[in-house]
């Protein structure tokens, strides 16, 4: 989540080609020059911060593989969040080289949110009681679905929005997506409306159902979160995109997302449960009962 807030912060800045070159910030230079001022140095710390998340993900590594029984599904799910971070370091640089391309910036977001996934996964599984709890009922399960794929359209056109619209990307002109912006708009206040009322939807089939507490109480968080979210897009469509909303938004995407993973998980305990390998058996020694 702070990995997305901090790509937020370096496009509101205008600071998304802070540092020209990529890995490198500057020609003859890994970090950035004074010539290059606050937008290098703002780009620059963006670049290091990806440093401390794979910190944090080797850690989640280690972890994972020193369970005991070994649980080879939690060491993927780890070790997936390595590969994303380095293909999403690489879209980085790719979206530099590219000079801010719309269609590479929408790629570069889109796999911080593959990232978000696995991470929350891990999250889920990493804590999984060793039973599985009763599930909802099947239309509960069903609306969580639907919930999650029309979350996930709602944030990929909201790519869309951003890279068709003002202020994406940098202060100067960068290319822009072909779209009318004011149409993609529609059709994302659309996904979102819908999303809030699949959302209730689910709340209320839960709301009889005694195996569904758990997730009640994690849809209930969803509607607070995207309903926040909603507002604060509205407002920032209508002012001309204020800085500090657009990166609050941003961050917003993020926890939408986690929040219909989660509304998911919990509404279908059985998914991604994984079975960890049992323990090798340890031979008992006979002689001293002889």
């Amino acid at each position: 989540m702070l990995i997305v807030l901090a790509g937020g912060l370096v496009r509101v800045t205008g600071s998304g080609l802070g540092c020209p070159v990529w890995p490198a910030c500057d020609v003859g230079s890994f970090a950035p020059t004074p010539e290059l001022g606050i937008h290098g140095v703002i780009e620059w710390a963006n670049r290091l911060f990806t440093g401390v998340l794979i910190v944090a993900v080797g850690w989640a590594i280690v972890a994972a593989r020193l369970q005991k029984p070994r649980n080879r599904g939690l060491t993927r799910l780890a070790w997936s969040q390595f590969w994303l971070v380095v293909a999403n370091a690489v879209a980085g640089g790719i979206s530099v080289l590219a000079k801010l391309n719309p269609y590479v910036v929408a790629l570069h977001f889109t796999l911080a949110i593959a990232l978000l996934t696995t991470t929350t996964l891990t999250w889920h599984r990493a804590r999984q009681p060793a039973v599985a709890p009763p599930s909802p009922a099947r239309a509960a399960r069903l609306l969580a679905w639907a919930l999650a794929v029309c979350t996930l359209v709602l944030i990929l056109i909201g790519t869309l929005v951003t890279g068709s619209g003002p202020h994406s990307g940098d202060s100067a002109d960068v290319p822009r997506m072909s779209f009318n912006w004011e149409h993609v708009t529609i059709v994302h206040a659309v996904l979102g409306s819908l999303t809030v009322l699949i959302a209730l939807a689910l709340w209320v089939v839960l709301r009889g159902d005694p195996a569904g507490r758990l997730a009640r109480r994690r849809v209930s968080f969803f509607l607070v979160v995207v309903i926040v979210q909603g507002a604060v897009g509205t407002i920032q469509a209508l002012t001309s995109l204020p800085a500090a909303l657009v990166a609050i938004h941003l961050l917003g995407s993020a926890l939408v997302w986690i929040g219909a993973l989660r509304v998911l998980l919990d509404t279908n305990p059985a998914l991604f449960r994984g079975a960890p390998v049992a323990a090798a058996a340890v031979p008992v020694n006979t002689v001293g009962a002889r």
